[in-house]
């Protein structure tokens, strides 16, 4: 399996530092939760967008973008030996986002949902976590991702009509 620059370079950081020795406060795992709901819940809406106007971009790249930042959460699960949740989209226990009815109204969907995305970790997510560098080094990096790559794509979409 492929595995990207940057989640080799995670991975190196979290052996080098105390996490599994150490526990999440219970704000820190509703934190990490939030963010692995967010990364599943984006592929989803992404997957029902390709499912109904193809492979277009910027959905296809956003997807795969998304799939590596849920590994990389994941990977701070398994770092702090928690107990990865399910899948819901995948297990059929949640309903899986609606693609709308033209692709230039799920580019505008994307542009909000990558600003709410950026609000959550500047204003729960990240104060959350501030106590634990590997994991606030993550979610700054997931943050930095809606801000600097997804929403710039998905503006340029909307821009498109």
């Amino acid at each position: 399996m492929f595995k990207s620059p940057l989640s080799l370079i995670l991975a190196g950081l979290m052996a080098a530092t105390p996490a599994a020795s150490q526990t999440l406060t219970p704000d820190v795992q509703t934190a990490l939760a939030a963010a692995l709901q967010d990364e599943r819940h984006a592929q989803a809406f992404y997957a029902a967008v390709i499912t109904k106007f193809g492979d277009v971009r910027p959905f296809s790249n956003i997807a795969n973008a998304e799939r590596q930042h849920e590994a990389m959460v994941i990977d701070l699960y398994k770092a702090y030996r928690l107990e990865v949740p399910e899948n819901g989209y995948t297990t059929g226990a949640l309903m899986a986002p609606e693609a709308p009815d033209t692709l230039a109204a799920a580019c505008k969907i994307g542009v909000e949902a990558e600003i709410l995305n950026r609000d959550l970790y500047d204003a729960q997510l990240l104060p959350a976590v501030a106590s634990y560098p590997d994991i606030t080094r993550v979610m700054q990096g997931l943050r930095d991702a809606s801000e600097d790559k997804h929403l710039p794509a998905f503006q340029r979409c909307a821009s498109r009509g």
